[in-house]
Formats: C-alpha cells, structure tokens, sequence
C-alpha cells in the first residue's frame, strides 16, 4: 500500500512527486503512461534540444488530440493538441516559454473562491520562487535564486526578434526588462525561458531524477490508468495497464495529475462526471459532477512572413508583447521552410468548450470540442489583434505571405475561423471552486468535491483564464499543493 499515488508523469506530476518524497516516512508512486528515463544522458537528444520543438508526427513522446476549434457556417474547424507523453509530460517538448500568470489573474481565482486568498497572487508567489533559479534577477525579490529550475532570458536575440520589439516600441509599447515582474502588464520584453546551456530543463531533469534515489519514492514508467477504483465514495486504487497486463496499484491517497484532458477522461471513466452522459455511456455513476463541462483555451492566429536575412535561434520565442487580453509572438522556428509565423493569441476569451468521452474504452480520444470565437467580444478583439500584428509586420522588414483581412466584420469573421489555431494551453476541465458552485469539481485545496482520498494537480484546476502561457504556473500549482498534500 502506498501512501501517495500521482497518476500522471508530467508537468505538475515529477514536482508534486519530488517535493511530498522529501518526507522519508512517506511513500510515492508516480504512474507515468510514456517512457521513464532516470539520467539526464538517457533522455533523447531531441529532447534536450532547446532550439527544436521535438514534435514531429513520428515523435513517440507525444498524445495528439482531435479537437474542434469553432463552429463555422458550414464546416466544422478542426486540429490537433499536442502534449508529452513522457516523463516531464510537455515541459519536456515544449518551446520553454516560462512567463508567470499576473496578480489580475490570480485576483480573478480568488474571486471564483468567493474572496478566499488561498490562491491570492501573494499567497502563490513564494511558490513560484520556490520552483526557480533566475539567473538574470535572482536578486529581486519577486524572484528564487535556490529553485530547481533554471531561468534566463536570451542575451543575443537574432535580428528577426530585435526587429519585432524594435517595432513595437517605435509603435508605442515600453519595452520591459523582465516580464515575471509583478508590474510587467502591457509591453514587449524577452522571455522568459527553462533552459540551461541549451538543454530543455523539465521537471523531470529538475525535479524527479535528482530525487530517484530516494528509497520512499517509486516511478513506474510504460504505465497507462484505466480508471479509479472506489469504494463507495472513497477512492482507494487504480487500474492500470503495464506490460500487456492489467492490475490495481493501492494507495490511501490518489492524486490526478494527468493534464487537463487525460485528467479529466480519467475522472469519466471511473463514473464521476455528469450522471447523465455516464449512464448513457454504460458507466455506474459513483458521483455527479461538472467533469470537462467547461474548459478554455488561447485560440491563436498565426500570420505566416518571410524575412530577407533568417537566422537560427537559440529558443523558440525570444521577444513576447502583451496588450492587455492579447499576446503577440514572433516565433523564431521556420513552421515551413523559410517563413515565420508571428503568433496573435486571445489570453482571456469569454468562449468556453467542453471534454467528453466518446466511449469507456481508454483507447479512445475524448470529444474535445473548444467553443472558439462563440462570444462577439472575443472575435471583436481577434480582429483588433490582427490589425495590430500586420501594422508591427510593416514596421519591420517582414513580407508578409497571409492574405489580408477582410474588412467587413462578417467576412472577417470568416476568416479568423479559416486561420485559427490552439495555443496547446487547454485548462480548466476540472476546475476549482466552492461547493456550491455548479462548475466546480474541487475545493481550495484541490480535493475532489463529493469524494475522498482523491485530489487534482494539474492545468484542470484552473478556474480562469491566464493570461500568459501556463507552463510556469503548472509548476507552481504542484508546488503551492504540495504544502496542502505535505503529511
């Protein structure tokens, strides 16, 4: 019998297994449904890489999803979401953007909680310093200096991104010296990254392997969750596949950390979700709840331009500008040989969409359908984006190769729904809240509500938009529950 057993290997997974394996007397098991490598030197080279996106469709590190992004007139929109499938989960194939949510973010959370400050950007902050080492402001006291995962900015941007924040400043905009800083809402700065002399630093590498020795703490790797075994209400085990063979791993205490999709599938297949679609689907009902009933997403706009004189980057993202709701990215990876795309991203749309199974069998992608563009605010500010982006593009020495906007608000509408695309940011299928809100799967402490032994770290918990990437935060959720799991 294990004291604590983390389903999912991944972002949020290797930081909650490290830091509740700092007890001794207290056992983890972590379930990992890809590859487990224990050293730094077994992890692919491609993986290592900070200046690849190791997501190639022969990739076998990966879950690709079928999505529907927005519904048009007379066709669906449709796309992959892409997350690791290894240990490190998509920290370890993500482009390291590491850019922290923003005290309006948080004071957006704690409102869902009814003004509780267990989530309050103060209450979190120390968290986030707790998970790094920024080598540029270590100093600052926003900032750790002793985390695990090492922080840096790039010191020597190619010329496409000095033109890109060049052009926002001259449009504007401040420049920023650090966008982790409280303070850092509107402007253009460089990100952020977790990366170490080129190497891609994952939870994994950062957290999990340096604790592998530890004789309390057990990885299994290869090692699919079919569903949660309960007794009555009480979640007291999980069925899983290893080595083409099925069994039941025991735990006094369970905790989902699978992401927002498999999380929230998992929860599904094990009968807790809406009574109605479980029974229909043949699954006993061991709880109603509001499972993958609502979920969000950066639907993102990608303006495809050639560059007189490319260049090789060291990261993926150098520069980043923020305007309020709006994230503009000039990715410095060529998506096709020779042209860039500069990325125009809603950070807090008010569409909304939803996860559900299409059948019990594990083997089968959940339903996942985003919602984009359903509400006229989020269009309206999509058009705003695109306008903003094509007038940064003239200010520098980009050729643009997206056909123009249409003007009219209707045919630009259609267009925004013929160039839309995922962030990869899905949160929020299981998300926080109070009992008596209708929405809300777990509590403050991310307990599931109406059952025990059972709690939820990952993306899922998340009640609200962020409006930066999610990577940082995923670590500071596990860290910040961590201190709520600590026996």
């Amino acid at each position: 019998m294990t004291d604590t057993l983390i389903v999912g290997g991944g972002t949020a997974g290797c930081v909650l297994a490290a830091r509740l394996s700092e007890h001794p007397d207290h056992t983890v098991r972590l379930l990992e449904a890809g590859p487990v490598w224990r050293a730094p030197a077994e992890v692919p080279a491609r993986l290592r890489d900070a200046t690849r996106l190791p997501v190639e469709a022969d990739a076998p590190w990966l879950w690709r999803y079928p999505i529907a992004l927005a519904a048009a007139d007379s066709a669906e929109q449709t796309g992959n979401i892409v997350r690791g499938r290894a240990i490190g989960g998509s920290s370890a194939v993500n482009g390291s953007y590491f850019v922290r949510a923003g005290p309006a973010d948080f004071a957006a959370w704690s409102q869902v909680l009814n003004g509780a400050n267990t989530w309050s950007f103060d209450a979190v902050l120390s968290a986030y310093r707790r998970s790094e080492h920024d080598l540029d402001f270590g100093d600052r006291r926003w900032h750790g200096r002793s985390g695990p995962i090492p922080v840096r900015r790039t010191a020597d941007p190619i010329p496409l991104s000095e033109e890109f924040a060049n052009a926002c400043v001259v449009a504007g905009f401040p420049l920023l010296s650090d966008l982790n800083a409280p303070g850092a809402t509107d402007g253009v700065g460089r990100v952020p990254c977790n990366i170490a002399d080129g190497v891609r630093t994952s939870t994994a590498l950062a957290y999990l392997l340096p604790a592998l020795n530890r004789p309390n703490l057990t990885v299994h790797g290869d090692t699919s969750a079919l569903r949660i075994v309960f007794r009555g209400t009480r979640a007291i085990g999980v069925d899983v596949l290893r080595a083409g063979r099925t069994e039941t791993v025991w735990a006094d205490r369970i905790v989902l950390s699978a992401g927002a999709i498999e999380t929230a599938a998992l929860l599904l297949r094990s009968g807790v979700g809406d009574a109605e679609q479980l029974r229909a689907s043949g699954i006993p009902v061991v709880h109603p709840a509001p499972v993958g009933a609502w979920c969000t997403d950066h639907p993102e706009i990608g303006l495809e331009y050639r560059m007189p004189a490319p260049a090789r980057a060291a990261v993926a993202l150098e520069y980043a500008l923020a305007v309020d709701d709006l994230e503009f990215r000039p990715y410095t990876v060529a998506f096709t040989p020779g042209t860039y795309r500069l990325g125009v991203a809603l950070m807090r749309p008010e569409s909304a969409g939803t996860v559900r199974l299409r059948a019990p069998d594990p083997a089968t992608p959940p339903d996942i359908r985003l919602g984009y563009l359903r509400a006229e605010r989020d269009r309206a500010r999509l058009r705003t984006a695109v306008d903003l982006a094509m007038d940064l593009l003239h200010g520098m020495s980009a050729q643009p190769r997206t056909d123009p906007m249409p003007r009219t608000p209707a045919q630009a509408d259609a267009w925004l729904r013929a160039n839309l695309a995922t962030s990869q940011h899905l949160s929020g299928t299981c998300r926080m809240g109070p009992p008596d809100d209708e929405r809300a799967v777990v509590d403050e402490r991310c307990r599931v509500h109406g059952v025990t032994g059972l709690s939820i770290v990952d993306l899922s918990v998340v009640p609200v938009p962020l409006s930066r990437g999610p990577q940082a935060t995923v670590v500071m959720i596990a860290e910040h529950a961590a201190t709520h799991l600590t026996p």
